[in-house]
């Protein structure tokens, strides 16, 4: 028995499938059968690149909203909350250390300058270098972070999928790629820091 009421079966179009709504034939155009490895590559190079500059959108995006929230803070608090908890003018200082270290990280991931990265040590060495920087004023640390944030952008924007797909360890059995370290340790690290800010400066 055909597809239709009067018995009669569709003709389907070479590389083309349909679908059925009661009467109604509605073709779909399937490509996949006809790609080749190279258009897959190129394929997969278009999404890479798309995602690059999301980032790029992503981090400009955190950078404006931490001056907002930056713009409240007033001369720099010293020591820490009696709760132990960062006070605002730290995580200021916190986000500068981060914002500098993964936006150089990934610049020098994706221009294949760098293939090992001691993250350990580098975590380590945190909080010295964040209690340094928290010596200087709010309007400082911001400027400072905008300027490492605005390098990282522009690195963002001009790079390519190749680069964003090379590959550093960061310590042993793991490694991140170029967009992972942006997406991730940089990224998603400092809208974790974003919103502790903007919870300190509410109370």
């Amino acid at each position: 028995m055909g597809l239709f009421s009067d018995g009669s079966t569709p003709v389907v179009p070479p590389r083309q499938g349909y679908l059925t709504r009661g009467l109604t034939l509605i073709t779909v155009r399937i490509e996949s059968p006809a790609f080749t490895e190279r258009e897959m590559r190129g394929f997969l190079g278009e999404v890479i690149d798309h995602e690059r500059q999301r980032l790029a959108d992503r981090l400009e995006a955190d950078s404006a909203r931490l001056a907002e929230l930056a713009a409240t803070l007033a001369l720099p608090q010293r020591g820490r909350e009696s709760s132990g908890d960062w006070n605002a003018h730290e995580i200021l200082a916190h986000i500068a250390v981060l914002s500098k270290f993964y936006g150089v990280i990934t610049s020098r991931v994706g221009s294949g300058k760098l293939t090992q990265v001691e993250l350990l040590e580098a975590v380590q060495s945190r909080d010295p270098a964040g209690e340094q920087l928290s010596s200087l004023p709010p309007d400082q640390l911001l400027a400072m972070v905008q300027r490492d944030h605005q390098r990282t952008i522009a690195y963002l924007r001009g790079a390519d999928a190749e680069a964003m797909q090379r590959r550093a360890v960061l310590y042993e059995g793991f490694s991140m790629s170029a967009a992972e370290i942006a997406q991730l340790p940089l990224c998603a690290h400092l809208e974790i820091h974003l919103d502790q800010l903007e919870r300190t400066l509410r109370h």
